[in-house]
């Protein structure tokens, strides 16, 4: 039974499959209402290039798997991305990487593989474009959240030492006291044998 993190990133990537399927069904639309056919759109489909299930049906995949099928999703997309180098394999292993909750997630260098893919829109289709910017955007966000979580662990992390330094220094001054007040007790423990035997002598000789 998948337990509620796979639950909650399964919901994700249907969403991003929804938002993909809109954003290419605006530009059918809108090459519908100019009269234009689909293959004389903006972005024509590209010969050979995997359709959005394709994405989505691995995506989901590799949410809901288990360690070792998304070791071997993330495998197959690597190999793919340098064996036959091109937007369609950097697409395929930017989403992998922008996917959370498995090892191999990687936001930062699923954000370069996205904006490669993005910098040649002509070798792409309208749903992989929606679904690399989709992605892209996430990553970005996520990243951020994550600097700032870094930086307010850091931060938090001086205010810890600064504290613990601060404490140290107390205590070592606070022994130092003690070892002072002992001393002077010491001396003046001396002193009052010292009467007190002169005294005793005093009365031994009267």
């Amino acid at each position: 039974m998948p337990d509620i993190k796979q639950i909650r990133i399964g919901k994700q990537v249907t969403l991003f499959a929804a938002l993909a399927w809109l954003l290419a069904g605006c530009a059918q639309t809108t090459d519908w209402l100019q009269g234009r056919s689909p293959a004389q759109s903006d972005s024509p489909g590209i010969l050979g290039a995997p359709d959005a299930d394709t994405y989505l049906v691995e995506l989901r995949a590799l949410a809901a798997g288990d360690p070792a099928t998304q070791a071997e999703i993330f495998a197959d997309a690597d190999a793919a991305a340098k064996l036959t180098p091109g937007p369609s394999t950097q697409l395929r292993l930017g989403l992998v990487l922008a996917t959370p909750g498995h090892a191999q997630a990687n936001p930062e260098q699923a954000q370069q593989l996205l904006r490669e893919a993005l910098a040649e829109p002509l070798l792409l289709t309208a749903a992989e474009i929606a679904l690399a910017t989709i992605h892209l955007n996430s990553v970005e966000q996520l990243i951020i959240a994550n600097t700032e979580a870094r930086r307010l662990r850091e931060s938090g992390s001086r205010a810890a030492r600064t504290q613990e330094q601060a404490v140290s220094e107390r205590l070592a001054t606070v022994e130092a006291e003690n070892r002072r007040l002992r001393r002077e007790l010491d001396d003046a423990e001396s002193k009052l044998e010292a009467i007190t035997t002169i005294e005793r002598s005093i009365r031994e000789r009267e």
